[in-house]
């Protein structure tokens, strides 16, 4: 694929995000491999940069095996997460989304970059200053949210958006057996353990880890890095209230709301 292609497949992502409009996957009318399909997914955060984001860390999506057998691949994907997608406060801002979907994870702090393809997740642990519980806000710009994988690749992993907890502890804990709890609007719809997320949330981040090392890049010190879907997302429209709770990490909640 040109560069001139994946500029143009970039724009139209970018653009209806921008325009809050969807188009249809990428994969309709082009062949996009991996590699591909990244180097769209860069271009597409370059734009946010040149507006005046800042990368503030990572994001895995398709963490956990039932997720990989359905949309039929056996390893996750990432994305990146900006300064202009971290959410106000408590309220997560619907006027400028399409369709979107939150869910709970359990975010870490890097004190360390994680640099190289030999990373593991007690590399991550050693590395890790802080984890908290975070609220993931998801987005597709395709149509009717169906894509394929390399399409999710494409669109930064459906990055929109995110919330973190206050409550930040050192990751002294079995975050495996760290229990979750999804609430909306006070109802608890969904529950998981830190184990739904590649059997610990600290392997996936090491996954990323060294799928940035194939590309000569890394996680840098300062990032923060969302692990993964502990449930299955959950639709939030205006005045919706979504609480994700995690077992010795706290609570983070997002109120939708518009102009």
């Amino acid at each position: 694929m040109s560069l001139l292609d994946l500029t143009r497949l970039s724009g139209r992502l970018d653009e209806a995000a921008t325009a809050r409009t969807t188009i249809a996957p990428l994969t309709k009318d082009n062949e996009l491999t991996q590699d591909t399909a990244y180097q769209i997914q860069q271009r597409l955060v370059r734009a946010r940069v040149k507006r005046g984001a800042r990368i503030l860390g990572g994001k895995l999506g398709l963490t956990s095996r039932a997720k990989q057998i359905a949309m039929g691949v056996h390893e996750p994907l990432y994305g990146f997460v900006t300064s202009d997608m971290l959410a106000d406060g408590a309220a997560l801002d619907l006027d400028r989304l399409i369709h979107p979907r939150v869910e709970p994870e359990i975010a870490f702090v890097l004190a360390d970059a994680l640099d190289g393809p030999g990373v593991t997740a007690a590399d991550v642990l050693a590395a890790t200053a802080y984890v908290c519980v975070a609220l993931d806000v998801i987005d597709s710009r395709y149509d009717g949210f169906s894509f394929t994988h390399l399409d999710a690749i494409a669109d930064n992993a459906s990055s929109a958006g995110f919330a973190l907890g206050t409550d930040l502890v050192r990751p002294t804990r079995d975050l495996s057996l760290a229990g979750c709890a999804l609430e909306v609007d006070g109802v608890v719809v969904d529950s998981a353990a830190g184990a739904a997320v590649m059997g610990h949330p600290a392997a996936s981040v090491a996954f990323m880890a060294r799928a940035l090392a194939e590309r000569g890049e890394r996680l840098e010190a300062g990032w923060v890095v969302l692990s993964g879907g502990l449930t299955a997302p959950v639709p939030i429209r205006p005045g919706t209230t979504v609480t994700a709770s995690v077992a010795g990490l706290g609570s983070v909640t997002l109120t939708g709301v518009t102009a």
